[in-house]
């Protein structure tokens, strides 16, 4: 059976959330105090483990602001808080037709609510009673053709009204009597409650104790001071030994040197194996499991007794630290792994809510965690999770992200109407910071994959990559080189950009080029690039060491003629509107190509503002321009040529 779409109402922050679909994991996004965690919650009581959780409190969860009002407002009974619908797999409909007779469900689909002060849900179950009746009445020895019941209770009527019966009459009239309140719907929703996976909340998780006194621990467990249980710690710490594959009892009871060794390096190797296969941040760690007697001057209950502890080998350092001197975010991060690697074991069929799961841990920890969830927990249980950490956000399945949040219309006025939590499939939301982890997971995933070549040439921006190609297009159909298809280009930004990027990309190997425009304020910058150890010198290149002009553009590659040309083209300048290429060679020092250009669009109204990138997006679909046997495009392409040359021969 599985959970497939959720709406909650009448819910402390929650009016109504809408109804919003639950996938095998779904991830709700949004910033504090946005209801996530009521969302958690309020889906945890429809069928929780916790049977202390089980019921909606009327006076603690319902919505204070309207609870002056609640008589009025749901005059026909309590207020629902959570309607769930789920869809049958084929070994629930099968346990209904075991039972009911085959085809006597209409759907797969199945529906459970739930309101204040139940403590058990309702069902809406798609049951076809006719066919159930049907399915009965051939059973108990009627016709294949007649079946004159449509209600089960008039056949059970029917059969219980016969001074003799048939072996099969006795056993259909057994079976509708065994029915609760000998309705066949009942039995069905019986039948499905067994098989409906309950909900396993957590928001608090628990550490592994490091060490254990095992004579202590038996105390406790025997309940020989009921006012000291075993902790969450040592209670993970059994689980612990149990995935590694043994237990404190065996370790206890471990006659030989021998057979104790075989036993800890065993357990050592596989918890090793299991847990860093899921932790990226240091590959130079194993746990090693020890048994020894207790020393007297430890503290209790450590000082008496057999001891076992868990301890961290670093393999650089060549030394081990107690479990519990490593980082918080090893200790939790081991902890959760420990815990619900044996949730299916322990809990059975169970949905897993986790609230703000690895908050604390390090971005790559959090991705280690995404994908010990994926991998390990998605195969037996559906998991629904809430975050604000971007590396929490599976940029990659954006179909199971919900964005939630704290709706109010008409903020800043007088009497703001509050909409309270709503939780949406959709990402246009209003409220920019709900969304921004979503945007930071799309954004470290842009990042990430920008780099598609080994060889990769950083250029200012996108109109910078659309006029070399359009000039290595046009050289190659002359017949020269041309820029080698190795490079790749990726926009960055600017040269003050250049030097994070390059920063950011240094241990992915990558060979990187850099092509930067030359304006007052740039050259420092450009200066520090080709000092620095990030980058050889010979990489960092100026757009003016090509075109003879102290300060320069891309666009100055081009001969004015040309240039004047491909603006004229874009815009359809034509006349008195028209870019003239004298107007671009102003007498005195040689400037910028664009700044002419710039005052040429400023000084008539008339004309559409100018944009940088405009001219490049037409040059590339008017390719003819280029391939003109004319002076000042021969140049132009020269100029580019030698940019070309520069840059083929940087390539290993």
């Amino acid at each position: 059976m599985k959970l497939t779409k959720v709406q909650v109402t009448n819910f402390r922050s929650i009016e109504d959330t809408g109804e919003f679909a639950i996938g095998d994991v779904t991830c709700l996004v949004g910033k504090n105090e946005s209801g996530k965690t009521t969302v958690l919650q309020a889906i945890e009581r429809l069928n929780p483990v916790d049977t202390e959780r089980k019921v909606y409190n009327k006076l603690q969860d319902y919505p204070r602001r309207h609870w002056s009002e609640y008589d009025e407002r749901h005059s026909d009974g309590e207020a629902t808080v959570i309607v769930a619908k789920w869809l049958l797999d084929d070994n629930d409909v099968a346990a209904v037709e075991a039972l009911l007779g085959p085809g006597c469900l209409k759907s797969k689909e199945v529906t459970t609510e739930k309101s204040y002060e139940q403590t058990s849900k309702n069902w809406t179950v798609p049951l076809d009673e006719a066919k159930v009746a049907e399915n009965l009445w051939q059973a108990a020895g009627g016709g294949a053709t007649e079946h004159p019941y449509s209600r089960v209770s008039d056949l059970l009527a029917y059969l219980d009204g016969l001074t003799e019966r048939t072996p099969a009459q006795d056993d259909v009239l057994r079976r509708i009597k065994a029915f609760r309140d000998h309705r066949p719907l009942l039995a069905a929703i019986d039948v499905l409650a067994e098989r409906c996976p309950e909900f396993l909340y957590f928001a608090n998780y628990s550490r592994m104790a490091g060490d254990v006194a095992i004579d202590a621990l038996n105390a406790k467990r025997a309940g020989r001071n009921p006012a000291e249980p075993l902790s969450e710690g040592e209670l993970l710490f059994e689980q612990f030994l149990e995935y590694a594959g043994t237990s404190l009892k065996e370790l206890q009871e471990a006659k030989k040197y021998e057979e104790l060794t075989a036993r800890l390096e065993s357990a050592s190797n596989k918890i090793t194996d299991r847990v860093f296969d899921y932790w990226s941040q240091n590959q130079y760690l194993a746990i090693r499991v020890a048994v020894d007697q207790a020393r007297p001057e430890d503290p209790a209950p450590f000082n008496s007794g057999t001891i076992v502890r868990a301890r961290v080998y670093n393999d650089l350092h060549k030394v081990t630290v107690p479990f519990n001197e490593r980082s918080a975010g090893f200790v939790w991060f081991f902890s959760f792994l420990v815990a619900f690697a044996q949730v299916k074991k322990k809990h059975g069929n169970v949905i897993i809510l986790l609230d703000e799961p690895g908050h604390g841990l390090h971005g790559k920890a959090q991705a280690d965690l995404l994908r010990f969830i994926d991998e390990k927990l998605r195969p037996n249980h559906q998991v629904i999770y809430s975050t604000h950490s971007p590396f929490m956000v599976p940029a990659d399945k954006l179909e199971s992200v919900r964005i939630v949040e704290d709706k109010v219309e008409g903020v800043g006025t007088f009497r703001p109407k509050v909409l309270g939590t709503k939780v949406s499939e959709q990402f246009l939301s209003s409220d920019a910071d709900a969304v921004f982890p979503l945007q930071a997971a799309l954004g470290y995933e842009i990042t990430q994959t920008l780099f598609v070549g080994k060889d990769t040439l950083l250029v200012e921006g996108p109109s910078d990559i659309l006029y070399l190609q359009a000039a290595s297009e046009a050289l190659k159909k002359r017949g020269n080189a041309g820029l080698s298809d190795r490079w790749t280009i990726c926009p960055s930004g600017g040269v003050d950009k250049v030097w994070p990027f390059v920063s950011l990309f240094a241990g992915k190997h990558l060979h990187v080029a850099v092509l930067t425009d030359v304006a007052q304020g740039t050259k420092k910058n450009i200066d520090r690039l080709r000092n620095s150890s990030l980058l050889a010198a010979s990489n960092v290149m100026t757009v003016a060491e090509f075109v003879s002009k102290p300060e320069s553009d891309i666009e100055d590659f081009f001969e004015e003629p040309v240039w004047a040309d491909i603006v004229n083209g874009t815009y359809g300048l034509k006349g008195a509107d028209a870019l003239k290429a004298k107007a671009l060679t102003p007498e005195g020092a040689p400037v910028r190509i664009l700044a002419p250009t710039e005052e040429h669009f400023r000084l008539r109204p008339s004309l559409p503002e100018f944009s940088h990138f405009t001219p490049s997006a037409w040059l590339i679909r008017n390719p003819a321009l280029l391939e003109k046997k004319d002076e000042a495009v021969e140049r132009s392409l020269d100029r580019f040529q030698a940019l070309f040359d520069r840059l083929n021969a940087l390539l290993r």
